[in-house]
């Protein structure tokens, strides 16, 4: 089973390799958000980045960016390239091949947003040399290294999904993007909400932006746990090689 995994995890690196046309425009593609995200915030914050919150901007917005930009071609891209049929003939269990295909997509992400941290962390010693290291407060720390595997399982497996749906990579490319701006245009929604129709709506914003960081990392973890836990649940009951076959 493990090996399986990682045959079709292989086969899905040989492919991201050549994603998007070749390897230098796949490589600008990575490089532009680690340049916008990896070096400018932390230039403009200096040493207060390693403290702060705004570094889980970045657990946050990598793996959803680089996992959606790739998760799309896991099942549409074949059925598009007529290799899905192929795939499936082979002697690769279901479970193994859903698995390879998540999987790689997964540490890719999740890789990439820690390489994008700890680009963050050399910018802020160069920029701030102290005579020692500075490194991310450990409760920082952790909170970036498990918020950005959960958003990376997350985009996985929600990619998975649509990209069974999809005709083309493209398609569900866009359809991912559009069913992930959906809660993010909720959460710039909410505070105007909470202002303007709720009693004392304000009070509410006060407190959430006062409270604890452990608590409220702790919330974000259990909602992305859950999320990921059904996600890929139904992922696992939407993937099966009889239906695909028949489609």
């Amino acid at each position: 089973m493990i090996h399986d995994i990682l045959t079709v995890m292989w086969k899905e690196r040989q492919g991201l390799m050549r994603q998007r046309g070749s390897r230098a425009r796949g490589l600008l593609t990575t490089l532009l958000p680690m340049i916008m995200l990896g070096v400018l915030l932390p230039l403009q914050e200096g040493h207060r980045w390693l403290n702060n919150a705004w570094s889980l901007l970045l657990a946050f917005i990598i793996p959803l960016l680089l996992v959606g930009i790739t998760i799309p071609e896991s099942f549409a891209g074949e059925r598009e390239r007529h290799t899905l049929a192929t795939l499936l003939a082979s002697r690769l269990s279901d479970r193994a091949i859903l698995f390879g295909k998540a999987g790689l997509a997964v540490v890719y992400g999740w890789s990439m947003a820690l390489g994008l941290l700890l680009i963050s962390v050399i910018v802020v010693n160069a920029l701030e040399w102290q005579g020692r290291v500075l490194f991310f407060a450990l409760p920082l720390a952790v909170a970036n290294t498990v918020v950005s595997l959960l958003m990376s399982g997350l985009t996985a497996s929600l990619g998975v999904l649509i990209s069974l749906r999809s005709e083309t990579a493209q398609g569900a490319q866009q359809a991912l993007v559009f069913t992930l701006l959906i809660p993010l245009m909720l959460l710039q929604i909410l505070p105007v909400l909470l202002m303007s129709v709720v009693p004392n709506g304000r009070t509410i914003i006060n407190q959430i932006t006062r409270a604890d960081f452990t608590g409220v990392v702790t919330v974000i973890v259990i909602v992305l746990l859950i999320l990921n836990a059904g996600l890929f649940a139904a992922a696992l009951t939407r993937f099966r090689r009889s239906r695909l076959i028949l489609e």
